[in-house]
C-alpha cells in the first residue's frame, strides 16, 4: 500500500497524490452520546497538511480519552470540540501503522516506515498525525501492542516522572492498577526503582502482580488508607478516593497526582484535581494534578523501556474496526485489562 502513495510535498498541504483509494473505512459519530452514536461508515481520506503524516492504520488504541471524545464529558471540552456535534466524526486517538505520504516540511519519517503514536480520528483505514507525535514502533511489538502504547504510557510516564517527581527507592501506590494507565505505571515505578503496591479488583490482583507490582491490594476487602502502609507517592487514576483517604495514606511530605476525569462532575471533570490543588499549599503534603501531553520524545523514552524488556503492553484482547461499539461498551463495563486494540479492515 506504501507504493500507492507519493510523497507529498506540497507546501499549503492538502491531499496528497495518489493511485490510491478516495474513500475509506471509519468510526464515525454524528452526536455526542454512548456507544449507540458509534457507526462504520465510508468518508474521505483525510487531507495532509504541511506537518503531518498520513498513516495507513493497521491497529488503534481504545481508552478513556475516546470514550470523553464519544460522550462529549466533561461538557468544558465541547468548546474546543464542538458544542452540539463533533467537528471531526472520526473516532481514535492512538494508532499504529505505516506511513504513505507526509506533508511537505515532514523531515523525521519517510513512506514505508513504521509509525506509532498519537493520531487524530485513528478508527479508520487511515489517519493524519503531527510529525512530532509520532515515533518510530518498536521492531519486537506488533501493531495491536503498539496501538495500546501512547496515550496510556506516556500518562504514566508523565505522571510519575514530571509530575510526581518519583525516586528509587519510594514507596509508590497505584489505584486503578489494571487498567491503561495503571498497567503501564507499575512497569514504569518499577523500572525508576521504586517499591510498587497497586490497587484493583479482586479479579484482576493476580495481573497487577504479574506486572510487576512488590504487593497488590483488593479494593472489596481492603482499604489502602488503614493506616498500615504509608506513601511516598500515590498515582490516582481510578478517580474516585476522597482527598481525605488520599492523604491518610500518604507520608507528611508525600505527593499524590490526582487524575481521571469520570468522577470530577460532569462540567468540568476536574472537581477533584482542582480541589487538590486548592489545599495543597496549606498542608505539608503535595497535591497536584496534571494533564498529559503529547510529545514523540516522550514515546521514544518508552521504546527504550520496551526495547530493555522493563516495560510490554498488556493488551487484553481486539476488536475488529466494526465491532468499535462494543469494544467500547467492554471498556464501559470495567471488564479490561490493560488495554483494547481496534484492527482494521483491508483496505482498498
Amino acid at each position: 500500500m506504501a507504493s500507492t502513495h507519493k510523497r507529498n510535498k506540497q507546501a499549503g498541504g492538502g491531499q496528497p497524490d495518489a493511485t490510491g483509494p478516495e474513500v475509506m473505512s471509519a468510526i464515525v459519530r454524528d452526536r455526542y452520546g454512548d456507544a449507540g452514536v458509534l457507526r462504520l461508515a465510508q468518508v474521505s481520506l483525510p487531507l495532509v497538511k504541511d506537518d503531518e503524516v498520513l498513516v495507513r492504520v493497521r491497529a488503534a488504541g481504545l481508552d478513556r480519552g475516546t470514550w470523553h471524545l464519544m460522550t462529549g464529558r466533561p461538557y468544558v471540552m465541547r468548546l474546543f470540540l464542538g458544542l452540539r456535534r463533533p467537528h471531526n466524526p472520526v473516532s481514535g486517538l492512538d494508532l499504529a501503522g505505516t506511513v504513505v505520504a507526509v506533508g511537505g516540511s515532514v523531515t523525521r519519517f519517510q513512506v514505508g516506515e513504521e509509525v506509532f503514536g498519537f493520531g487524530r480520528g485513528s478508527f479508520a483505514n487511515y489517519a493524519t498525525a503531527k510529525e512530532d507525535k509520532l515515533a518510530l514502533k518498536p521492531a519486537g511489538l506488533t501493531f495491536e501492542q503498539a496501538a495500546v502504547v501512547p496515550v496510556s504510557a506516556v500518562t504514566a510516564l508523565q505522571g510519575l516522572r514530571d509530575v510526581g517527581r518519583i525516586q528509587s527507592g519510594q514507596k509508590v501506590l497505584i489505584t486503578g492498577a489494571s487498567g491503561g494507565v495503571g498497567s503501564y505505571a507499575i512497569q514504569l515505578a518499577k523500572a525508576f526503582g521504586a517499591d510498587v503496591t497497586a490497587e484493583c479488583s479482586t479479579a484482576k490482583m493476580e495481573l497487577v502482580l504479574s506486572l510487576g507490582a512488590d504487593r497488590a491490594i483488593d479494593y472489596t476487602l481492603d482499604d489502602f488508607a488503614d493506616g498500615s502502609r504509608r506513601y511516598d507517592l500515590i498515582l490516582d487514576f481510578a478517580g474516585s478516593p476522597a482527598l481525605s483517604r488520599l492523604r491518610r495514606a500518604l507520608t507528611a511530605s508525600g505527593t499524590a497526582v490526582v487524575g481521571g476525569g469520570e468522577h470530577g462532575g460532569n462540567l468540568t471533570g476536574m472537581g477533584r484535581q482542582l480541589h487538590a490543588v486548592a489545599l495543597s499549599p496549606f498542608i505539608s503534603q503535595r497535591l497536584t494534578m496534571f494533564a498529559a501531553k503529547q510529545h514523540s520524545a516522550d514515546l521514544a523514552q518508552i521504546t527504550e523501556f520496551i526495547d530493555a524488556g522493563k516495560v510490554k503492553p498488556c493488551l487484553d484482547r481486539t476488536f475488529p474496526l466494526a465491532q468499535a461499539a462494543q469494544a467500547m461498551r467492554y471498556l464501559e463495563a470495567g471488564k479490561v485489562r490493560g488495554k483494547i486494540a481496534i484492527t482494521m479492515p483491508a483496505s482498498h
